[in-house]
Parts: structure tokens; C-alpha cells; sequence
């Protein structure tokens, strides 16, 4: 049981992931998850204004912590083209491990995120940042053909939705998944390659 009086964000966010696994975002409500913390809802609202608000901070927790390794390989140094390889494959790894280990909660996020487009852009807009980032060493270090990282970035972020977007979630533990993954990146590659 969690006093108000220690009661923090952090604590309501966990609290709230448990509760959305179990009832789903169409049940789920904020009186749920006050109870499981064993607070009043006024508790809840007084660190999230809105069950709105709650839920944007619920997804946008669940976005970046299913990518935070994806920053630290677009800083790193080191080639490029192993570098956005690595990125696009932790990218692959991490939703489809979300998909996998997770389903009641994978499933939930889905149902959020689409009802969060704003949310979802931003995130959307700080992934393909990382990608140009890394076109852009590329570029420079003449590793990539001469291009905007940024349409480019996008153009490679649009390309692999196969392999990151929920939305084909079934066929990430198909057998062949890996070797399609792979394949794309071969042909992205060359795309990408400098003369």
C-alpha cells in the first residue's frame, strides 16, 4: 500500500501498465489504479490532471523505454552502415520481444496509440532524428551517397515498417522473419552505399 504522501509518477505509471494489462484500455480506469495503490483517485489526479493525460504519459513511458538503447547507437561513433544496421535490428528485437513476452500489454499500448497520434508523431519524429543522424555521419564520412538525412532518414524509416509497425506483429516470429529482415537491409543498403 502506497501514502499519498510518497505517492510518485513513476509508482502511478507502473501501477497503470498493471492495471491496462489486466482490464484493457476500454476498462481500465483511474479508480482502478488508485485501488491497486491503495489511494484515493484524487491521489492520482494530483500528479496526472486527466485520465488522458495518464494515458499519454503511459504510452509515451512504454515508447521510450522500448527504445532507449536506439539513442545511444545513433551517438556512438563507429561506421555508419553498422551502426543504422544495429539500430534497425534493436528497433526489430524490441517490438517484436514487446509483442511476444508481453501480448495483454502489447495489444493494449496498440489501442493507446492509436487514440494518441500526437504522441505516436513525436516519438515517430525523435526515431527518424536518430536515423538522420547516422545518414549524416555517413554522409560525411563518404560512406553514403550525398543526401538529406532527414528525407532520407524518413525514406529508411518508411521502408522497414515491416518490421516495426504493430500492425504486422503476427508475422515478426515467422521463421523467415530474420532472413527477411536481412534482406532489406542488404537492398537498403546498397541504396545507401557511396559510388
Amino acid at each position: 500500500m502506497t501514502t499519498d504522501s510518497v505517492l510518485t509518477p513513476e509508482q502511478i505509471l507502473s501501477a497503470a501498465e498493471d492495471v491496462l494489462r489486466r482490464y484493457g484500455p476500454a476498462k481500465a480506469t483511474v479508480v482502478d489504479i488508485a485501488r491497486a495503490l491503495g489511494v484515493s483517485h484524487g491521489s492520482v489526479y494530483r500528479h496526472f490532471p486527466s485520465k488522458a493525460a495518464l494515458r499519454e504519459a503511459v504510452t509515451q513511458r512504454w515508447l521510450d523505454r522500448a527504445h532507449d538503447e536506439l539513442a545511444a547507437i545513433s551517438a556512438e561513433p563507429g561506421p555508419s552502415a553498422e551502426r543504422l544496421h544495429r539500430w534497425l535490428a534493436t528497433l526489430f528485437a524490441a517490438k517484436r520481444a514487446k509483442a511476444q513476452e508481453d501480448p495483454e500489454l502489447f495489444a493494449t499500448y496498440l489501442a493507446l496509440v492509436s487514440e494518441l497520434s500526437a504522441t505516436v508523431e513525436a516519438h515517430v519524429d525523435t526515431l527518424t532524428a536518430q536515423i538522420a543522424a547516422i545518414v549524416r555521419d555517413g554522409v560525411d564520412r563518404g560512406e553514403f551517397r550525398p543526401a538529406d538525412p532527414a528525407v532520407t532518414a524518413r525514406a529508411v524509416f518508411q521502408a522497414t515498417a515491416h518490421f516495426h509497425d504493430p500492425a504486422h506483429a503476427a508475422e515478426w516470429s515467422l521463421e523467415r522473419a530474420e532472413r527477411d529482415f536481412e534482406a532489406l537491409w542488404a537492398l537498403l543498403l546498397d541504396g545507401l552505399r557511396a559510388g
